[in-house]
């Protein structure tokens, strides 16, 4: 099946919240996030990832998350559906409807819960693969899944031709750079975790999703553009400015952090889906001082 369209999926493509009102989502919000990230020069959009609270949204509002993206974005830059599933046919559903909603590529994160084998995981991408003629971004994230795509089947998937890329969020250097050497001439290899996408540039990472860059997306795109650039002076000086920013989105499970700093910022309410509930007031608290102190309100 030859692929559809191949998007340039490198750089900074942010993992987009949901944002939501009264239990509902909250298009207007969402349009002007888009706006925003885009205008600050953020290089992808991704659409009802982890990030974006896709295990509480249902199958209509997954999908209508994704077409709203794909409508506002309007083709200024490529927009990521997170289509992955713990069912594999639950995963072909979704596959199929973000790409008749109008997605670019698709994000597959590896089956959770129930612990495929690896060669399950080589079965269940393949499926997808031929499934489609999206390009698709493999997910691994092992703290949230307890599944670990290993570098063995990485390998494998790589000679798919839609299979184009890898969210490496291991927060792992050994093991993304084992994963760059063995398909870095194959797959993009992108970090999906911000701590980790400046040391993940350098050895030829290339790009990340980020949660960060949906607070900072100027200084998260500008430390890719000063690192393909070859300005790594500027690259690390902006890395080292964002370490605490990184931290506290993280201190609660994600979206939690990023939700609470965004409120603050008055670009969404402060409002997740159950079972995930807003920040503690002492994370709430911390974030206030620190994007005050960093002129972000």
């Amino acid at each position: 099946m030859t692929t559809l369209r191949a998007p340039r999926l490198q750089g900074v493509m942010t993992a987009l919240v949901t944002p939501m009102r009264d239990g509902q989502v909250d298009y207007d919000a969402l349009s002007r996030l888009v706006e925003w990230q885009i205008q600050d020069g953020v290089d992808g959009l991704v659409a009802v990832g982890t990030t974006g609270e896709s295990a509480t949204l249902d199958m209509t509002e997954h999908v209508a998350v994704i077409s709203h993206v794909v409508k506002i974005a309007a083709g200024r830059v490529p927009v990521v559906a997170g289509a992955g599933g713990n069912a594999t046919r639950e995963a072909l559903e979704l596959t199929t409807a973000s790409e008749q909603a109008g997605a670019d590529a698709l994000l597959h994160v590896t089956p959770y819960y129930n612990k495929p084998t690896q060669d399950g995981l080589f079965r269940h991408f393949e499926q997808i693969a031929r499934h489609t003629r999206l390009p698709i971004i493999l997910y691994n994230v092992p703290s949230r899944t307890s599944c670990d795509l290993l570098p063995d089947t990485v390998e494998r998937l790589a000679a798919i031709d839609n299979i184009v890329a890898i969210k490496e969020a291991t927060g792992s250097l050994p093991r993304a750079t084992e994963v760059i050497a063995r398909v870095g001439d194959r797959l993009a290899v992108l970090s999906g975790d911000d701590a980790t996408a400046f040391p993940l540039y350098a050895i030829g990472a290339r790009g990340v999703i980020s949660v960060s860059s949906n607070v900072a997306p100027a200084k998260m795109a500008r430390m890719w553009d000063a690192a393909v650039e070859g300005k790594w002076d500027e690259a690390r000086d902006l890395h080292y400015q964002m370490r605490v920013l990184h931290d506290l989105l993280f201190v609660e499970t994600n979206p939690i952090g990023v939700k609470a700093a965004l409120a603050l910022m008055g670009r969404c309410a402060n409002e997740l889906r159950p079972p995930m509930f807003p920040a503690s007031p002492a994370l709430t608290e911390r974030l206030r001082k620190h994007l005050l102190a960093e002129g972000m309100l």
